[in-house]
């Protein structure tokens, strides 16, 4: 008996389902239209986005899966989806995901385990969840091994601008409460410093989260990410006055991301909870973000470091080190619904996550056919087949990248 087969009279079987025609598999699957055999991925598309690069992975017996890579410098993520992983995916049993993420990963170690490649991975293995959820008539969080989370808390979380393009205090107030009246009872102000303008001199932060404070009342959680902004020699006593003046309960990436010296010395002189991980992007990296940085929080991102695949990876190691797992994600789109299908498989997620809201100014709502959930301050995680959403085909071919 092969897999479809087996897949249609036992875990189909099992509910009372006559056929895979009967579930709701988006636009890829239609009743009578599947053969049976072994699944092999007969094609690998990527559409690219001036924010986002899509990528889809079609299979010969006429099922897709969708998924999202890094969507920085999107030429480059889909070049090497098409160059370098495209040759190693076709005609391979989708089901074999771990070994294609490895050999697509050791074939191009020389780029780096880390940055595009693992950008470009994230794609693909995202990709192969959702079309393993839609094989299988299930949400990917059920595949990984579910953990009775039906929703997510989430946080608003967005950014003021970079040097001079900075908006003023009183619009990044305004936006914060903006996210308090639809639900949200934490906000994250991203300072977005960056290193290139390490240490602003006038100092800006402190006057960004007074604002903030200021709008959103002593109630509501306030966070702030340094994004890298400060040595550990500035970034202490900011965090201390952060804390004793404006009750803020986490500062994320106060150093270099790759300063884990410095970095410690924030954990070790800061009242509160400090974050880190988005610039690590893979288990090695986290490894020593772990042992020498010690990171209270880890802030893993799906898009960035490899797909749900290694992220599974990562909680493991995190759950070694008793250390809080908390999402990078500012994106409402396969982006954040591969998150919540993460953060629903996972033992020890931190009780909030990030979240950027619908954002329209990125111009992606048109290309789904449906939503995320949002009620209350909490994102609900999508019960249907795969990942979650489902893209609507005609549109994503206005974006198809043809190199």
């Amino acid at each position: 008996m092969d897999r479809l087969e087996f897949l249609k009279t036992t875990l189909l079987g099992g509910f009372g389902i006559s056929g895979l025609g009967d579930i709701g598999f988006g636009t890829d699957m239609k009743a009578g239209q599947v053969n049976t055999g072994d699944f092999s991925i007969s094609d690998v598309k990527t559409y690219v986005h001036r924010k986002a690069c899509f990528v889809k992975i079609e299979t010969k017996e006429g099922i897709s899966g969708w998924g999202e890579g890094d969507h920085d410098n999107v030429k480059i993520i889909a070049e090497i989806i098409q160059q370098l992983a495209k040759p190693i995916l076709l005609h391979q049993d989708p089901f074999q995901s771990e070994y294609l993420w490895h050999e697509i990963l050791y074939q191009n170690e020389d780029l780096g385990l880390g940055g595009a490649l693992t950008g470009a991975l994230a794609g693909i293995d995202n990709a192969l969840w959702d079309l393993k959820g839609k094989i299988t008539g299930l949400p990917v969080y059920k595949l990984l091994g579910g953990s009775n989370i039906e929703k997510v808390k989430v946080y608003g979380s967005f950014g003021v601008g970079t040097d001079k393009q900075r908006i003023s205090s009183d619009a990044a107030a305004k936006i914060a409460l903006d996210f308090v009246e639809k639900g949200y009872d934490t906000v994250k102000l991203r300072m977005q410093i960056r290193v290139l303008h390490r240490n602003p001199d006038p100092e800006v932060t402190l006057a960004y989260a007074k604002a903030v404070r200021k709008a959103i009342g002593d109630e509501v959680t306030l966070f702030v990410d340094f994004n890298n902004g400060y040595t550990s020699g500035a970034a202490i006593p900011l965090i201390l006055k952060l804390y004793e003046l404006y009750n803020v309960q986490l500062v994320e990436e106060p150093v270099h991301y790759r300063d884990y010296d410095g970095l410690k010395k924030c954990v070790d002189a800061s009242p509160i909870k400090i974050a880190a991980g988005e610039h690590d992007f893979n288990r090695w990296n986290f490894r020593d973000l772990i042992i020498n940085g010690q990171a209270d929080v880890l802030n893993l991102d799906v898009i960035k470091s490899g797909g749900i695949s290694e992220l599974k990876k990562i909680a493991a190691l995190a759950q070694t080190f008793d250390k809080e797992i908390m999402c990078h994600n500012a994106r409402p789109t396969l982006a954040s619904a591969a998150t919540l299908q993460f953060i629903a498989s996972t033992f020890n997620p931190a009780r909030i996550q990030e979240y950027g809201g619908r954002r329209p100014e990125l111009e992606l709502d048109s290309y789904f056919e449906n939503e995320l959930k949002f009620e209350n301050g909490f994102l609900y995680v999508p019960q249907i087949p795969g990942l979650g959403l489902v893209p609507i085909e005609q549109k994503m071919k206005e974006i198809l990248y043809k190199g």
